[in-house]
């Protein structure tokens, strides 16, 4: 399954996965508005990826098939108060 990355531009580490390249309807107004502007940064052919650096590939398939994308966003700070 071939995929497209778009990173935000307004929301550091933070990457939105279409299942069709710039078909942006699929993503709703309010999620759209909070990434901002957005650039294509690479095209990915799931079906050839094991694992990808920060999502899990088959909960990627998953999310683009039922709803046409898939957000990833930065992972989570964790302050261990010594």
């Amino acid at each position: 399954m071939l995929c497209f990355v778009y990173k935000s531009l307004k929301k550091s580490d933070t990457y939105l996965f279409l299942k069709d390249k710039d078909h942006f309807e699929d993503v709703p107004e309010a999620l759209r508005g909070m990434l901002g502007k957005l650039e294509f940064v690479m095209e990915v052919d799931l079906a050839q990826r094991e694992k990808l650096a920060q999502a899990d590939t088959e909960q990627v398939c998953l999310q683009l098939n039922r709803q046409g994308f898939y957000l990833q966003l930065p992972p989570a700070t964790v302050f261990h108060n010594t």
